[in-house]
């Protein structure tokens, strides 16, 4: 019983220290006031497992690589040859020796050359998918934090508009005792503000779901309130967009695939040249010769050779597959070119498309909105226009609002995508 009650200490207090840790890790950052787009990327960037590991990745194929180049280590050999059975007297046979010996393997034609070489490419590799991480995981959280910035602005301009309904239904009421309003109107009122209730709501649980995206790379901090100031982004080079992608780390990364792989066919074609075992060996000779003289100590070296003469079903075959690896490879590098170049027309498209909505509702949607919604109220509260203009200018208003401040924000995602093709 006592064990049991021990047990359970010990766990709560596992758990508490578990807790106390993680709250104090990158991910918690509570002390922020207001999170801000660049201090969400540094805790991402900073904290992201899939970086690390690449990057750890790389380091370790550096390593390798080292090693790989290396030749095998030499073997020794030590034993005692020809001993009698029957007295086990190293002196009573002259052919009894000693023997200690060193042997050294040399790999087939220039294998350790090649995959020195495979293992730094690999390395390589392994960098550019750590920045081709990096940049996904900014594109991904940017986008993210861009849309919980129009969900919290968002609630702030439908709770604007509501205390407006709220005074519309007072002016509504008003209106209706003093017999300048039907009772529809009163009805009417009441709805929409009642619908502005349930915008809201939608809008607070919208909030709550971009937050829960955000906590997967910054913990607690997705929790706090945003900065008020519009994210800003650097602006996306628009040059030569071949040129861009191919030096998108991406495609870095599976052009040294596809180099890697050709060092695989260079590796299968050195089976057909011979590898090379070298032994020397000095032995140890005990005893007199009949004739009262010391035997002589002996040497013997050797060397030994592989002779690659059946290759049809071995080297052959080997190289074979080895060169469909390498086509298979460019394929994915063709298929993943074709995918880049899509996303970047695809998002340059919604980028300047958004920029001339942005530059409209600037210019004119946002103030004839405002004008009208203002000449409705005064119209029906000089009795000239129905409750239901009056409405419908409202209403138009509050979509216009949200609206500039949608396309605001698609033409912040679509700059965000086009950074992770053309880098910042």
């Amino acid at each position: 019983m006592y064990a049991g009650k021990n047990n359970n200490v010990i766990r709560r207090a596992v758990v508490l220290v578990g807790g106390m840790l993680l709250s104090t890790s990158l991910y918690s950052a509570t002390d922020i006031a207001q999170l801000s787009l660049s201090q969400a990327e540094k805790l991402a960037v900073q904290a992201d497992p899939l970086i690390n590991s690449q990057l750890s990745t790389a380091r370790a194929l550096e390593n390798e690589s080292i090693a790989s180049g290396t030749l095998p280590d030499p073997k020794f050999r030590l034993g005692m040859f020809n001993v009698p059975l029957d007295s086990f007297d190293i002196k009573e046979n002259p052919t009894t020796q000693l023997r200690l010996g060193i042997q050294q393997q040399f790999p087939r034609g220039d294998m350790l050359d090649i995959k020195l070489e495979q293992n730094r490419i690999k390395a390589r590799a392994a960098q550019a998918r750590a920045e081709d991480a990096r940049r996904k995981i900014l594109r991904d959280l940017r986008e993210a934090y861009l849309n919980l910035y129009y969900e919290v602005r968002a609630a702030e301009v439908v709770l604007d508009t509501k205390k407006l309904f709220s005074k519309l239904v007072k002016i509504t009421e008003d209106q209706y005792a003093a017999g300048r309003a039907n009772q529809q109107d009163v009805i009417r009122a009441d709805l929409e503000l009642s619908r502005l209730d349930d915008r809201y709501t939608k809008i607070l649980s919208k909030q709550d779901q971009y937050r829960a995206v955000l906590a997967q790379w910054i913990g607690d901090a997705a929790w706090q309130p945003l900065d008020t100031l519009f994210p800003q982004l650097p602006e996306p080079r628009f040059s030569d967009i071949n040129n861009i992608i191919t030096q998108h780390p991406m495609i870095v990364a599976q052009t040294d695939e596809v180099a890697a792989a050709r060092k695989m066919t260079e590796m299968a074609k050195q089976d057909y040249r011979p590898g090379y075992n070298a032994f020397i060996e000095y032995r140890k000779r005990f005893g007199d010769n009949p004739d009262g003289t010391q035997r002589n100590d002996l040497m013997a070296a050797m060397v030994t050779m592989d002779i690659p003469l059946f290759t049809e079903n071995r080297q052959d075959k080997k190289v074979a597959a080895r060169e469909q690896q390498v086509r298979a490879a460019r394929f994915r590098l063709d298929d993943k070119l074709r995918m880049l170049k899509s996303l970047y027309e695809k998002s340059k498209a919604m980028y300047e498309r958004a920029a001339e909505r942005e530059q409209l509702y600037h210019d004119s949607l946002i103030r004839s909105a405002r004008k009208n919604s203002e000449a409705a109220l005064n119209a029906y509260q000089s009795g000239v226009t129905e409750f239901t203009t009056l409405m419908r200018a409202q209403i138009t208003e509050l979509e216009v609002r949200l609206n500039e401040l949608r396309v605001r924000v698609d033409k912040a995602i679509a700059q965000a995508r086009l950074l992770y093709i053309t880098g910042e």
